[in-house]
């Protein structure tokens, strides 16, 4: 086997579809395809697959995916439809288009994993979402942030990539962080952001992958964070949230238990707390658009 190989475990049924991201002296370093799954398994217990396999629980989660995707598109629009019609109230349709230019929040994305943080960025372009992402190391989160916060000023930020409860030789406790593979990093991240910005409705994060220690993301500071039962969540679960928070107008909170529910993965995935949107309606319409340092999307 080689780096880059796709394979299934053995022990585990074949029920989720791995790259080989490391090779070891008597095994491999794999990370999910579709799930924000790290974790390491003995050669012998891997086989190879070809790309065109697809497991039964990839195939569920891409079919939960496109419903998910279609779902945001559509409460895209509908958002978009009512914020101009609770700001112009009654005016003619073409004079509402005339008239004002949309201001979606602006995403930071960091991403330990570069696959996923290109779908993330396709998806967000495609909702016209301005977003910035970084294909980052889970351990070089925090540092990389207090770079680039001062300077992106975002409205929201994606900290996520891959995680994984770690095999032990005797009973592990799910409640302490050193159990995990990477919520010691994601929790060094959300510190770092959340002493860039403490006020919760200015800067929403959204933290974790795979089984994350879902109290201590919360406790250090993010509004959404994974994983309340400890289970895989999609690759896109995370974008789903920021998404959300990005056209969720600043008047309003966002739906708890819509988002969570139509992530992927669903509230054993994700969790989180009331948090404000930051989406935000601009009057007159701007002639030169390029001029604003975000994208606007205009009806």
């Amino acid at each position: 086997m080689n780096l880059g190989d796709l394979v299934i475990r053995k022990s585990y049924g074949g029920d989720v579809t791995f790259r080989i991201e490391n090779m070891l002296r008597h095994g491999a370093v794999i990370k999910g395809t579709e799930f924000r799954l790290l974790a390491d398994a003995p050669l012998e217990d891997l086989i190879q697959v070809p790309p065109t396999r697809v497991t039964e629980r990839g195939e569920q989660a891409r079919i939960k995916a496109n419903e998910s995707l279609s779902r945001l598109r559509k409460d895209r629009q509908e958002i978009s439809q009512r914020s101009g019609e609770s700001v112009l109230g009654t005016w003619p349709q073409s004079a509402k288009e005339a008239a004002y230019f949309e201001v979606p929040g602006k995403v930071l994305h960091l991403d330990g994993d570069s696959l996923y943080l290109n779908k993330s960025l396709s998806l967000y372009e495609q909702l016209r979402i301005p977003a910035e992402g970084h294909h980052v190391h889970e351990s070089k989160m925090a540092e990389t942030l207090y770079r680039l916060l001062p300077r992106v000023r975002p409205d929201i930020v994606v900290i996520t990539g891959h995680d994984g409860v770690l095999k032990q030789p005797h009973t592990y406790d799910l409640y302490n962080i050193s159990s995990y593979k990477n919520s010691q990093n994601f929790v060094a991240a959300i510190q770092v952001a959340r002493e860039y910005e403490r006020n919760f409705d200015t800067l929403t994060i959204v933290a974790g992958a795979c089984q994350s220690h879902f109290e201590a993301l919360l406790s250090a500071g993010a509004n959404f964070a994974s994983s309340p039962g400890r289970i895989l969540i999609h690759a896109l679960d995370p974008v789903y949230i920021a998404a959300k928070a990005a056209f969720t107008s600043i008047r309003d909170t966002v739906n708890l238990g819509d988002v969570l529910n139509h992530t992927i993965s669903g509230s054993q995935g994700m969790g989180g707390i009331e948090t404000r949107g930051s989406f935000r309606i601009g009057m007159p319409r701007l002639q030169n658009l390029s001029t604003l340092k975000v994208t606007p999307s205009v009806l």
